[in-house]
């Protein structure tokens, strides 16, 4: 039992507080160790060392995140278009065609009020397919063209009813006492675009670049809105014998942030009696 008793003793004895030694190795580790970060490169100095040395070590570089590449489909959700709608007027007034549509019509009649007459177009959707690179590109959609032309002058259309043949379609109100503060004709389109687009920046989302192509659109409603002192709103509803069919040339252009947009018609809007074709010009809001 006494040999025994002594051997534990000297087992006891003989372990070591690794604890305290562990504790006294870091704190001499830290005392010893001097760590710089200055951007991809650490910088360690040994601070026990009497020389001078210092150990550097670079750090892997960080890689820049790359733009995804381009889809060779995409596709661009709600577009809309703002800008003013126009028409060159060819009509020859001293003709019987223009005086049996208008009687009594001459070149003043049609003048439109510049800066209102308005254009608003909502595309559905624009896609873009890659054809060359991306540079290359062929774009289309479909929307909706909203034209409206105020008149300077107090022009009414009028409703023909089906069974008349070639009628007359406008005249000019002069009733006594009578004051005009709206006249104007509104149509509105159903419309395909067909472009070939240019991209030169095909890697920046808002880059540089033109299109140029054709449009289809067919007239689904027709209107002549009228607003006097006397009558109030008064709206007729009706083709006017305006063609159905609109043929357009169309072209963008864009220019980092800032997008412009015209469209210029194949032939005239009427199918008798007035030589006018439209033209429309603006601003568009697009993603590219």
């Amino acid at each position: 039992m006494l040999c025994m008793l002594i051997g534990i003793t000297l087992a006891g004895l003989a372990q070591t507080d690794t604890t305290k030694q562990n504790q006294a190795d870091s704190t001499k580790q830290e005392n010893r160790v001097d760590t710089i970060h200055i951007g991809g490169m650490v910088i360690i100095r040994d601070k026990d060392s009497k020389s001078k040395k210092v150990v550097y070590e670079t750090l892997p570089s960080v890689r820049t995140r790359k733009r995804d590449k381009p889809s060779n489909l995409s596709t661009n959700w709600w577009i809309f278009d703002i800008g003013f709608s126009h028409y060159v007027d060819n009509t020859n007034y001293l003709g019987a065609d223009a005086q049996a549509y208008a009687p009594g019509s001459n070149e003043y009649w049609f003048e439109i009020k510049d800066g209102k007459s308005r254009n608003v177009n909502i595309w559905f959707f624009m896609q873009k397919l890659n054809m060359v690179k991306h540079i290359v590109n062929l774009k289309y959609g479909l929307g909706l063209e909203l034209n409206n032309y105020f008149y300077q002058q107090p022009v009414r259309y009028i409703v023909a009813p089906p069974p008349v043949v070639d009628p007359a379609r406008v005249y000019l109100d002069n009733t006594a006492n009578r004051n005009y503060q709206k006249s104007k004709l509104a149509l509105d389109y159903l419309t395909v675009p067909m472009m070939l687009n240019f991209n030169f920046t095909p890697t920046r989302e808002r880059g540089f670049g033109f299109s140029a192509g054709v449009s289809a659109g067919y007239l689904y409603s027709s209107r002549n809105k009228t607003k006097t002192s006397d009558e109030g709103k008064v709206k007729a509803k009706d083709d006017f014998d305006i063609q159905r069919w609109k043929l357009s040339y169309v072209a963008e252009v864009s220019l980092g942030p800032v997008r412009l947009y015209g469209s210029y018609a194949m032939d005239d809007m009427y199918e008798r009696g007035l030589d006018m074709t439209p033209y429309t010009f603006g601003l568009r809001f697009s993603n590219w």
